[in-house]
Formats: C-alpha cells, sequence, structure tokens
C-alpha cells in the first residue's frame, strides 16, 4: 500500500502520465488531497473573496482545481488501467449521475493481478489467482478435460 505523501508525490510526478497502472491506496490517496485541498481553498474563497449574497467566485479552488485536473484525469486512467481497462472509460463522466457511480465502483474493485496489457502489478502480484482460490473442489470435471 502507497502512503498518502508517497501516492500525492507520484500523481504530480506523473503529471500527464496516463501510460501503466495505479493502485487503488495511489488514486484515492490523490483523491483525498484533491478533495480536501479544494475544500479548504473554497472555505477561503468565500472568507476573503466573498462577492455578497450571489456567493464567492472561487479564485484559490479555480486555481487548484486547474492544476490538479490533469493529474486527477490521469490517475484515474492509470486506475482503469489496472483493472485492464481502457482510460476511455473515463467518458462514462460525461454521463450524469450513473457515471461517475459506475467508476466510482470500477476505481475501488481490486486491480488484476500480475501483469497486464498495461504493465507490471503495482503491487508486484507474481500473476493471476487460480481460478479455484477460495473454492471447495467440484467432482465435476470442466469441460474440454478427461
Amino acid at each position: 500500500m502507497m502512503s498518502f505523501q508517497d501516492a500525492v508525490r507520484t500523481c504530480f510526478q506523473k503529471y500527464v502520465v496516463i501510460s501503466g497502472r495505479a493502485q487503488r491506496s495511489e488514486y484515492w490517496w490523490f483523491f483525498l488531497f484533491t478533495a480536501v485541498v479544494g475544500y479548504i481553498l473554497g472555505t477561503l474563497d468565500g472568507m476573503f473573496f466573498s462577492s455578497g449574497p450571489n456567493g464567492a467566485p472561487s479564485v484559490l479552488q479555480g486555481l487548484f482545481s486547474l492544476g490538479t485536473i490533469l493529474p486527477s484525469i490521469c490517475a484515474g486512467g492509470r486506475r482503469l488501467h489496472d483493472r485492464d481497462m481502457s482510460a476511455w472509460w473515463m467518458l462514462l463522466l460525461l454521463v450524469p449521475l450513473i457515471g461517475v457511480l459506475v467508476l466510482l465502483v470500477m476505481f475501488a474493485l481490486p486491480g488484476t493481478r500480475g501483469p497486464n496489457r498495461f504493465g507490471p502489478d503495482p503491487l508486484g502480484g507474481d500473476g493471476p489467482a487460480p481460478l479455484d482460490e477460495g473454492f471447495v473442489r467440484s467432482s465435476i470435471p470442466r469441460s474440454g478435460q478427461d
């Protein structure tokens, strides 16, 4: 598992790198970082840049969002790569509510074990789990087997 600081550092070092894979902790720590800093900056915007009853113009939060939009998109793409899915699935964000929920589920599910078409396992797994892992062996033969 990646630490909070390592995740934030990695996502900023890979600012516009969408190739490769990102483990769950990398994605979710960076998500937490952007959400907390965005909330704090939004609060500061409201205190210092208030424009009356219509609300605040979100100067600080807007600048932070502009600075983190590309690393956030790339981290999401790498997270999908860890699930052996194309980063084009990020376009689900354009579907109101349902797209966001589907992507949240995909980001929360574990990645494929072992290497996949997008690179080696970021957790260092040896390979895919055996099909029978965690199940009782059946006496019924699989198709194509004697």
